[in-house]
């Protein structure tokens, strides 16, 4: 029988794609030669809005800057801790200037802020999971940025290589469940990457490539309900199994640019997740 899951009240940060756009390529889902509809993105990220809202969730929003197109991902500004926020440093020049924006708005909060000095791009490649922090490397975050990370939160950071270009960010290959458990594409880890999730998480609920490449793995739990791509099908499925709560919200707009739902949200941990 599927265990009763108890979903915990969250806070999310997010920004309005106002200035949504695919106007250079840093990943393979990007093409500059493919439009954005952008009313129908707005349509899109104010459904995912209203989904929380109606699941009890706080959503706060950052204010869009022109020129900065990809400002709408805001799980890439930031990891934040028991309040302590980790800012971004992006590998991408023409993203850099979110960073700015993002960090004057939690210091406005009231939040302690730290710039990484090494290339880091925040909920994108650092995931907190309960007891420790995953991190992924191998195509932005770098591993000095897991230490800076490990240094400030005082917190275990364990290190993930990610081999597959179409899952750059971490968060594009796992998402955390609740504390004790996630979903992930084993093939987007190297070996020896794969062998400690296994040993981590053996109950794991596996996705296969076709669900992962619907950005099925670009979610958000609750601890119950969990905010999946609709094209995700096996997947959601799998997680009905275990006694999660699907909740199909399409992002596909911003699928143009290599992100999804969880990109989209910047959870603000105020105690330890």
């Amino acid at each position: 029988m599927p265990e009763n899951r108890v979903p915990r009240r969250r806070r999310f940060l997010v920004c309005e794609p106002r200035h949504f756009a695919v106007q250079y390529a840093i990943n393979p889902w990007m093409s500059t030669g493919r439009p954005v509809d952008v009313i129908r993105a707005l349509d899109q990220w104010q459904a995912l809005v209203d989904a929380y809202r109606a699941h009890g969730h706080t959503v706060d929003t950052v204010a869009p800057v022109p020129g900065l197109p990809d400002m709408v991902f805001a799980a890439n500004c930031a990891v934040v801790v028991e309040g302590r926020v980790f800012g971004s440093h992006f590998h991408a020049p023409e993203r850099r200037g979110e960073s700015v924006a993002y960090e004057a708005w939690f210091k406005t909060e009231g939040f302690e802020v730290q710039h990484p000095e090494a290339v880091c791009e925040g909920e994108g490649d650092l995931v907190p999971a309960g007891r420790w922090i995953l991190a992924g490397t191998g195509f932005r975050t770098t591993p000095e940025a897991h230490r800076e990370a490990q240094e400030f939160f005082g917190v275990p950071v364990i290190s993930l290589t990610l081999v597959d270009p179409y899952f750059y960010h971490l968060d594009t290959a796992l998402f955390v469940l609740d504390e004790e458990n996630v979903a992930y594409y084993p093939e987007a880890f190297s070996p020896g990457s794969r062998e400690v999730l296994e040993r981590l998480y053996p109950d794991a609920v596996i996705a296969t490539r076709e669900d992962a490449m619907a950005f099925g793995l670009n979610s958000v739990s609750d601890g119950r309900n969990v905010f999946i791509a609709p094209g995700a099908g096996e997947l959601a499925d799998r997680l009905s199994d275990r006694g999660y709560v699907p909740v199909p919200v399409d992002l596909s707009e911003f699928h143009k640019a290599g992100g999804g739902i969880k990109c989209c949200t910047q959870e603000i941990r105020e105690t330890r997740s």
